[in-house]
């Protein structure tokens, strides 16, 4: 199971971080992602980190602003977001893949879903 939490109301130009605690799966085994669902459009790729941690992808809307890690020991992933914007507001939703699946920002590779939590940027 994936459970993310860290979601809210924020202004523009804040920070906020999201955390994604797993159970009952060997979480250094899998790639974790951050994907998210804006009010009537698709769910996109946010960013991913591979098994180990020494890599990490971000999506191009993100890139400067978001920072994914994890802590293999406390089984979690993070979400660092800074100078958000409006149009990130959205259902932020952590999941995890098999390491050898690719590539790792296809939304349909990844087997366990967290049920999301909601980031709302205002003005």
């Amino acid at each position: 199971q994936l459970q993310a939490s860290g979601g809210g109301l924020v202004q523009a130009g804040d920070s906020l971080r999201l955390s994604c605690a797993a159970s009952g799966l060997t979480f250094n085994a899998y790639v974790m992602g951050w994907f998210r669902q804006a009010p009537g459009k698709e769910r996109e790729f946010v960013a991913a980190i591979r098994s180990s941690g020494s890599e990490a992808y971000y999506a191009d809307s993100v890139k400067g602003r978001f920072t994914i890690s994890r802590d293999n020991a406390k089984n979690t992933v993070y979400l660092q977001m800074t100078s958000l914007k409006l149009e990130d507001t959205a259902v932020y939703y952590c999941a995890a893949k098999e390491w050898y699946l690719r590539p790792d920002y296809s939304a349909s590779l990844y087997r366990y879903w967290g049920q999301g939590t909601l980031v709302t940027v205002s003005s």
